[in-house]
């Protein structure tokens, strides 16, 4: 069983780490809430070897990340966050395939700074948004965990993409990462070279429109299958839709400059979100139906008003 010492730090771990997913994690049960602190700070803890490397060396980043692949997988550790996920792996039937796959992307970030394409991007998402959201998902256990995975892993991917938008500025300036794939760049006139420099143009604002467009399309597909969950996550899980989706807002209020500075939410407004989804959602149990109507997305139907005859981006 997970401790009272392991909860508490991994808690500790998801508040101070994960402010905007923290909103709506407070909202799961407690047989869910309790297990997602865990996960989360596993994932902030590889994921920390990479982003916060203070001076390791490449190999010395890979052999940690090899130990906290082991150490998840067989609980032979005294890190309390992963001994606390080993025992939820196995008490969940979470598959090691996605531990695997999870720190196979951490091990991508020590050597890739820059995606070719979005499917080299999408790739790399498998392994880490995307295995988040299926480990989310064998935790909240469904009716149909088949059913339910392969929208949990484009709502994964839609929460990324969120965060690579809004973190442009940051990526390069802290980990000389462009996440941002060079075709779409290309496609606008855009280089690596202007990006590093934090050169703000039309060019560049196209690029994050477009991307932001092909987000957008993810939101709806793992929207569509929040339904899928059990009745008790589904609002959370809508909540954290909303909250993410709201950064979106933010860039096309600074007409997608994410150079300048890195787009951020006030607590004000998560709180606001928080309790008009709740509002609608007291009225309307439909998933899709309130995130329509809360979130900065748009749906469908606005996009072809606004944008008509411009296709959507493909994933």
């Amino acid at each position: 069983m997970v401790d009272d010492e392991q909860l508490s730090r991994s808690k500790a771990i998801h508040r101070r780490t994960g402010r905007t997913f923290y909103y709506a994690t407070r909202l799961l049960p407690e047989r869910v809430r309790q297990a997602t602190y865990v996960l989360y700070a596993f994932f902030r803890v590889a994921d920390e070897v990479v982003d916060d490397a203070e001076g390791l060396s490449a190999a010395e980043q890979r052999e940690r990340l090899e130990a906290i692949r082991e150490a998840a997988l067989t609980g032979e550790t005294d890190d309390p966050v992963l001994v606390a996920f080993a025992e939820l792996r196995e008490r969940y039937d979470i598959p090691e395939e996605e531990v695997t796959v999870f720190v196979d992307a951490m091990l991508t970030d020590i050597e890739t700074s820059r995606y070719e394409t979005y499917e080299e991007l999408e790739a790399y998402m498998r392994g880490s948004a995307a295995a988040v959201g299926v480990m989310m998902t064998y935790v909240m256990r469904p009716d149909d965990p088949d059913e339910a995975i392969p929208a949990a892993r484009r709502l994964g991917e839609a929460f990324q993409m969120t965060n690579f938008l809004r973190d442009v500025r940051e990526d390069v300036v802290e980990r000389d990462r462009i996440y941002l794939p060079r075709e779409t760049l290309e496609r606008h006139g855009v280089t690596s070279e202007q990006i590093e420099r934090l050169e703000y143009d039309e060019a560049f604002a196209a690029a994050v429109r477009e991307e932001l467009r092909r987000t957008e399309s993810l939101y709806h597909e793992g929207v569509a299958g929040i339904g899928l969950l059990p009745m008790d996550c589904q609002l959370p899980v809508l909540t954290a839709a909303v909250l993410y989706a709201d950064h979106h807002r933010l860039v096309r209020e600074r007409d997608y400059d994410v150079l300048s500075e890195t787009p951020s939410l006030s607590t004000l407004r998560k709180l606001r979100l928080v309790a008009e989804t709740r509002w609608h959602w007291f009225w309307n149990k439909d998933p899709e139906a309130v995130f329509a109507k809360v979130s900065a997305v748009p749906s469908g139907t606005q996009r072809r008003h606004d944008h008509p005859g411009e296709p959507l981006p493909a994933r």
